[in-house]
């Protein structure tokens, strides 16, 4: 069975530890062979924007951008659809690779079996 990790990202540049933690976490999920799938939700949406997770600094930590590709590279990068609309985003602002999809669509990876769903 393979494992899978669905990682919800609640915070952005106003919690830099909590956001940069879950973009950490999917990078090391992914270089460990798990199949993830991170979900950027409230303001972490705006990472989904091409250029704005190259604005991002946190000090002692990998570059956001850089996570963030490796989780484009490999493995699936959600923006909430509710916090998209929020924010008068559509699919042709965000970066190639992100698509935009709801509460049902989380809810069903996070109960497949063999998955673990986190929330930073």
């Amino acid at each position: 069975m393979a494992r899978s990790l669905v990682i919800k990202v609640t915070a952005g540049a106003e919690a830099p530890e909590r956001c940069n933690q879950a973009f950490t976490v999917a990078a090391a999920a992914l270089a460990s062979g798990a199949e993830v799938s991170l979900w950027l939700t409230g303001d972490a949406a705006w990472f989904a924007v091409p250029g704005r997770a190259e604005g991002f600094s946190l000090p002692h930590a990998a570059p956001l951008s850089d996570l963030l590709g490796s989780v484009l590279e490999a493995g699936t990068v959600t923006v909430c659809t509710q916090c998209a609309a929020r924010r008068d985003l559509t699919q042709e602002d965000l970066l190639e690779g992100v698509r935009i999809a709801g509460a049902p669509t989380f809810v069903e990876e996070s109960l497949t079996e063999g998955a673990q769903a986190l929330v930073y």
